[in-house]
């Protein structure tokens, strides 16, 4: 496949095609962050924690 016809390929993508991979990613992300985050059982909470404070995110 040849570079113009790749990004001729690119280009004619939609925007709302573009934007419905960055969107189900972030909304993987926030599940992880907040949901995983705030789970009752303690083991998921703790993974969750020590996550965050990895990334240097403030919890508490």
């Amino acid at each position: 496949m040849s570079d113009h016809v790749l990004k001729a390929s690119i280009a004619a993508q939609t925007a709302a095609e573009r934007a419905l991979p960055v969107a189900v990613l972030a909304l993987l992300g926030l599940f992880l962050l907040y949901g995983v985050g705030f789970a009752q059982p303690e083991a998921l909470h703790n993974a969750a924690h020590d996550g965050r404070h990895a990334f240097a995110f403030p919890c508490h």
